[in-house]
């Protein structure tokens, strides 16, 4: 598995880099936008680790461009800002993962692990009622009109799919579409819940108070709801 390392601080890429390598990873460092462009131009990545801050501009430039050319390694943004509105403009530009300066390296592997580990996980369900998932477009119809949803919620709305009628928490959430480590106390989860719902319909996603969400499947049948 080949990763690149985008991070402008030699001791921070050397920490990663070292770690990777001793994981098995062949690891390519870049230390700005420019590099990190080209480096993705020349080669296929599986996982990209983007540090937001960088000397010529931002991460979330190499993180446009990856997405924009349909390109599919995972990527874990790295910022020393914690700020939800940061983390929220990172994972609507596709990143599947988001870590606050400064981490563990134990953290990260875990991370890295999981991503890999959801990535080999066997085909699910596809469907629920009028809506249906089409997984390789990461896209979403519901009556046959497609419902235009970021990478994150389709994720999120592909975790309901699987589990249609039965109540996730939000640590379960956190956990399966976020990834370990991830602070489930942040309203991120409840901004994205929202929305879905904006989207699929306001009736589609319950709220179990105190608890969690389910996907309600009777919403979601040909007479049923207001998912429009």
């Amino acid at each position: 598995m080949r990763v690149l390392v985008v991070e402008d601080d030699p001791k921070i890429s050397r920490f990663i880099m070292k770690g990777l390598d001793a994981d098995g990873f062949q690891v390519d460092v870049a230390s700005d936008v420019e590099s990190a462009l080209t480096a993705t131009r020349e080669r296929i990545f599986d996982l990209i680790i983007l540090d937001l801050k960088l000397p010529d501009g931002s991460g979330l430039d190499v993180l446009r461009s990856v997405r924009s050319r349909s390109m599919v390694p995972m990527v874990i943004v790295l910022s020393a800002f914690g700020e939800i509105e940061n983390r929220v403009e990172g994972l609507e530009l596709g990143a599947d993962d988001y870590m606050t300066k400064p981490f563990s390296f134990v953290e990260l592997r875990a991370r890295v692990k999981a991503l890999f580990r959801r990535r080999s996980e066997p085909e699910q369900p596809n469907s629920v009622g009028v809506l249906k998932l089409d997984r390789r477009k990461c896209q979403v119809t519901i009556t046959d009109r497609v419902v235009p949803l970021t990478k994150r919620e389709f994720e999120l709305l592909a975790y309901f799919v699987e589990n249609a009628g039965e109540t996730i928490t939000r640590t379960m959430i956190a956990d399966r579409v976020w990834n370990q480590g991830f602070d489930s106390g942040t309203n991120v989860i409840d901004v994205y819940v929202n929305y879905l719902r904006r989207k699929i319909g306001s009736g589609a996603i319950k709220s179990v108070r105190g608890v969690g969400y389910y996907l309600d499947v009777e919403s979601l049948t040909a007479s049923g709801g207001d998912a429009t």
